[in-house]
């Protein structure tokens, strides 16, 4: 870095200009991650081995009915482009019915983590932030 001025008033101010260039660029790298995050399970799930047929015992005997298994939803992350800028990031549960654009989808964890951000919001339709037992402050 070049040679900084010496008057206080100057330095206060590229100070300024610093601290709100890394909060406006800290969304940006909470987003990056996410996108992250969800490529590199993408990738693992790929490279994941096909799942096996569940074989038959001898004769073809009948096991009864399959038990459903309750899976919680994923949840998505959706951000809008405006001519005016993006405007803030909606966070869903899966199978929101309000999910708008391409979601991308993240983990549980990439959900709490990311409605913690306060540029982050969560959707008021599906309300995944009751359903991650975070409360409003």
């Amino acid at each position: 870095m070049n040679e900084l001025p010496p008057d206080p008033p100057r330095l206060r101010a590229i100070l300024a200009h610093l601290e709100q260039q890394l909060a406006e660029n800290e969304t940006v790298g909470i987003y990056l991650r996410l996108q992250r995050d969800a490529v590199q399970a993408a990738i693992a799930q790929a490279d994941a081995p096909p799942p096996r047929k569940p074989r038959l015992p001898k004769g073809g005997a009948n096991l009864g009915p399959v038990t459903q298994i309750s899976v919680r939803p994923s949840f998505v992350v959706q951000q809008k482009r405006t001519p005016r800028g993006p405007e803030p990031a909606i966070i869903h549960a899966g199978d929101c019915s309000m999910i708008e654009g391409t979601p991308h989808r993240i983990t549980e964890h990439d959900a709490r983590v990311a409605l913690t951000d306060p540029n982050i919001e969560p959707c008021g339709f599906c309300r995944p932030d009751s359903e991650l037992g975070i409360l409003d402050g």
